[in-house]
């Protein structure tokens, strides 16, 4: 079992579905918090550290979209939102938020513990066994300690952004195609669509560039994203 051990917080409304999350996660060894309004959400982050946040967008007074963005103001904690949204702009919006996976209700809790494991496993992987230092041009990357910063300023990044810098940075100019991203950066994701790996992208030259100036990750027309130096 990936991450054993893993401390989540599940944050929904709907009593029934978070009974139903936290039975197949503790069945997995997670250990479960719950909240039921995106207020409770925010005031538990705020007093411990997560592993993960399973979040539900409809909720009363914060909304999820809302409680995402506050989280990512000052936490990289892996987020997979909850929604009855089936729209393909709404998975945007909610990725564009800072979220890491969508899943649409009605769902699956098998699914749903699955791609819990699936981003742990990312995170974790995230290390290798050398001495974890990656650099490319303005970007500097420590994967041991899961952070990165651009000419010299700390970026603080998702995992899912801060796997797909890590792709570009340890092959510099080459180009990778969406798939391809897909495969190295979102662990072989098959329910990832195209654009969500554009939606990381531009979240990730949007905070790059706030803090060196610039944009160092360039669009290769019709075929992918590569690091420019």
């Amino acid at each position: 079992m990936a991450a054993a051990g893993a401390r989540i917080l599940v944050v929904d409304d709907d009593h029934a579905t978070v009974d139903l999350v936290r039975l197949y996660l503790e069945r997995d060894q997670y250990k479960v918090s719950v909240a039921y309004d995106g207020r409770a959400a925010l005031d538990m982050a705020g007093r411990q550290s997560f592993d993960l946040v399973v979040l539900d967008w409809m909720l009363p007074g914060v909304d999820g979209l809302t409680v995402c963005e506050q989280l990512r103001a000052t936490s990289d904690v892996p987020v997979i939102m909850l929604t009855a949204r089936v729209q393909e702009s709404d998975k945007l919006l909610g990725l564009t938020s800072g979220a890491d996976d969508y899943l649409t209700k009605p769902f699956s809790p098998r699914e749903l513990a699955a791609r819990v494991g699936v981003i742990l496993r990312r995170v974790r992987n995230s290390r290798p066994a050398e001495d974890g230092q990656l650099h490319a041009g303005l970007i500097r990357i420590d994967t041991l300690q899961h952070q990165a910063w651009a000419d010299g300023e700390e970026v603080t990044l998702t995992p899912t952004e801060f796997k797909l810098l890590c792709t570009l940075v340890r092959e510099p100019r080459r180009v990778f195609s969406r798939d391809q991203l897909i495969q190295h950066g979102l662990d072989n994701d098959t329910d990832a669509l195209p654009r969500t790996i554009d939606v990381h992208i531009n979240n990730l030259r949007r905070k790059l560039k706030q803090a060196c100036g610039r944009e160092p990750i360039g669009t290769v027309h019709g075929v992918g994203y590569r690091l420019e130096l």
